[in-house]
């Protein structure tokens, strides 16, 4: 049987044992959200061999220095592993906004030690002491002096427990910064742009959204917000103020107990369009399933899906 060794410790694991589950039932905690290969939380260096089910969600340079998802490897031989740490590989942050958004979304807005550079619909793993959650960020490099964050604490969790508490000042380290599937490409400029998103999956999308008209894209947009109620539409005022700047931009509230009704009345203007969708994983699919049977062909959708722990 395999050992695995961390500091000082070496413990024997079956072959083939999930990494992220075998360190975390030994106590060592690291912490995850997707499991999916998707947030990075999970990072650690490795020394050794290990099988991995997704070698290219990390760059070759990273994959160099030993690093690795530990919920993507299976140990099948003896391993060092040194767990990722936010006080030494972490980029310190300054808490320098915090607010509601609306009574479940907090907004938080983070000052870097350093410069990062980033663009619209990436993430970054946060960490708070011991506590790390990935999300998505909300801000556009070129206009905002900040990250920022839309968190939604509707549901209990660790992170967002400790994000109720944090006041301007406060401390937080960031961790790997992610690609994510949203972006938007200059050459997209004359053709239809539809942005789906459910939730503070608008957040990704808010910065998209700000990207192309930037750029001054002169296709027409259609963003919609799915939400579970009216008083989820968190940035119905500034995308309306959006709207009534831009002539080619409109915007659609959705509501749980509509969204049935309006996918289905969903029509493709063009077979040109470009869709990007953000937020709860079957809502995803839900907004994907209709564009593909009105149309839309496969290549011409990125998505990005807001796991669940677990």
């Amino acid at each position: 049987m395999p050992e695995l060794h961390v500091g000082e410790r070496h413990w024997s694991v079956a072959t083939g044992s999930n990494l992220l589950d075998a360190l975390n039932l030994a106590g060592v905690a690291v912490p995850y959200s997707c499991r999916a290969g998707s947030c990075h939380a999970c990072l650690v260096r490795c020394r050794g061999d290990v099988v991995d089910k997704q070698p290219d969600a990390l760059s070759p340079a990273q994959r160099q220095d030993g690093w690795r998802l530990a919920c993507q490897c299976e140990v099948v031989a003896d391993l060092q592993v040194e767990a990722f740490d936010p006080l030494h590989d972490g980029l310190p942050a300054q808490v320098v906004g915090v607010d509601w958004l609306s009574p479940e979304v907090l907004r938080l807005r983070l000052q870097p030690e350093r410069g990062l550079r980033y663009r619209a619909g990436q993430h970054l793993v946060l960490w708070a002491g011991q506590v790390a959650r990935p999300y998505s960020l909300a801000s556009l490099p070129q206009e905002d002096p900040f990250l920022e964050f839309h968190l939604d604490c509707r549901l209990p969790g660790e992170f967002s427990a400790i994000a109720r508490q944090l006041q301007v000042g406060d401390s937080l380290r960031l961790g790997e910064l992610r690609g994510g599937a949203l972006q938007y490409d200059p050459d997209w400029q004359s053709r239809p742009l539809w942005l789906l998103a459910s939730g503070t999956g608008l957040g990704p999308l808010w910065g998209v959204l700000r990207e192309a008209l930037r750029q001054d894209h002169q296709g027409a947009i259609r963003l919609i917000h799915l939400a579970h109620d009216a008083d989820g539409h968190y940035l119905a005022e500034p995308l309306a103020q959006l709207a009534a700047l831009h002539a080619n931009l409109t915007v659609e509230l959705w509501t749980a107990a509509e969204s049935a009704q309006a996918l289905a009345q969903l029509r493709l203007v063009s077979r040109q369009t470009l869709a990007l969708l953000c937020g709860h994983p079957a809502n995803v699919e839900a907004f994907s399933k209709r564009l593909f049977l009105a149309g839309l062909p496969r290549n011409q959708l990125l998505a990005d899906m807001f796991l669940p722990r677990g």
